[in-house]
């Protein structure tokens, strides 16, 4: 049977993942990396993105993921490498199944440490067992006190089948210009290191600790600890507000695509799309392009929302005008002389800076990334 002509595609670039993730490891040369691959990493396509991690010159020690479902996924993989479950498990069932799997929890609630203790009590563990316990320190979602935390700490270390890693999370580490943003960090950089101090008195060996992700790899060297679990960086996306991915020496790994599909002639005056949201203010040329909200395209995407479009002649930086349709979009070719139809039109990528694209659509690239579709085929090179 005849192929059908792609509508849409996304181009995964692997060797721009293994730049990025090289980034990580100029940066962060004392530290240990734990690459974050959940929600099919970042929607890159967990399988292909963890080889390209495994095959790449930076050492990782281990991957990150947020379900005990993408753990088992990721262990099937036959990856053999430590697996850190960000959300920790539910139930004994799931705490079960991390210690047949080795697979490492995040503990960062009473009833979590209590399952394990009432394992413990019952049962003897067949090998060493990491567990990353958490504190809450001022984001507020997960997390527990200081005070839980030593306790935590007290009960579990004295099998000596368990090692720990003392954990955090950072809320506000993505504007570290910003006066409140700075305060606020110092404010749980101190109460981790409190918290950590008083477990350390009553811990034999050297505490091994974990606070940065993205933001904290850019620009909190004080951050890197033993661990560092950096997300969207890799996939080329900046985590910080008021800068992109190429500002910071990111380069973009995945490129969403498109065919122009239709061109018209609008005269002034009348509007284009539903609601008529965009009124041509003079007479112009308006393509549609074959990618909607049902491929992953934003419907929040305002008008002046950027694309670029390939011609025969070079390419061309114009703007979404309408509202975003399940299958559809339309952009304006006033300026565009040689558009045809088939004309690839790239929505961000290598070129147009996802993180750009997100503003333009009130979010941010991470959701961008992980709403593309199923019916969007990932080709990678």
């Amino acid at each position: 049977m005849t192929e059908p002509t792609k509508r849409v595609w996304a181009t995964i670039d692997l060797e721009a993942f293994k730049k990025n993730l090289a980034l990580v490891s100029s940066l962060c040369s004392g530290s240990k990396i734990y690459p974050v691959v959940k929600s099919n990493a970042y929607g890159h396509g967990m399988e292909q993105v963890v080889n390209a991690a495994l095959n790449s010159e930076t050492k990782i020690a281990g991957f990150s993921v947020a379900t005990i479902q993408e753990a088992i996924d990721l262990r099937a993989l036959n990856v053999n490498l430590p697996i850190l479950m960000l959300n920790g498990f539910f139930n004994e069932d799931e705490l079960r199944l991390c210690l047949e799997l080795n697979i490492e929890s995040v503990l960062h609630a009473n009833h979590q440490v209590k399952l394990v203790n009432d394992f413990l009590s019952t049962e003897t563990l067949k090998g060493l067992t990491r567990f990353w316990i958490k504190m809450n320190s001022g984001m507020n979602r997960l997390g527990m006190s200081s005070e839980d935390c030593q306790k935590a700490f007290k009960d579990l270390n004295i099998n000596p089948n368990i090692e720990l890693v003392f954990m955090t999370h950072l809320a506000y580490a993505d504007d570290m210009e910003n006066l409140e943003s700075e305060e606020f960090t110092t404010k749980q950089l101190r109460r981790f290191n409190q918290a950590k101090e008083k477990i350390q008195s009553n811990h034999d060996k050297e505490l091994e600790t974990s606070i940065a992700a993205s933001a904290g790899i850019l620009t909190l060297p004080i951050t890197h600890k033993n661990y560092v679990r950096p997300g969207v960086m890799l996939y080329g996306s900046s985590p910080l507000a008021k800068k992109k991915g190429g500002d910071v020496g990111l380069n973009p790994v995945m490129s969403l695509s498109s065919r122009l599909i239709s061109i018209n002639e609008v005269r002034a005056g009348e509007g284009i799309g539903y609601n008529a949201t965009y009124i041509c203010d003079k007479d112009m040329r308006v393509g549609t392009v074959s990618i909607g909200y049902g491929d992953g395209y934003p419907r929040s995407a305002k008008n002046g929302t950027p694309v670029l479009i390939k011609t025969r002649s070079q390419t061309f930086k114009t703007q979404v005008i309408g509202r975003v349709s399940m299958d559809m979009i339309t952009i304006d070719l006033s300026e565009v002389h040689d558009s045809e139809i088939n004309d690839e039109v790239l929505l961000w990528g290598a070129g147009l800076c996802p993180d750009e694209v997100a503003a333009h659509a009130d979010t941010i690239a991470y959701e961008l990334f992980c709403k593309v579709t199923k019916r969007v085929p990932l080709i990678y090179v």
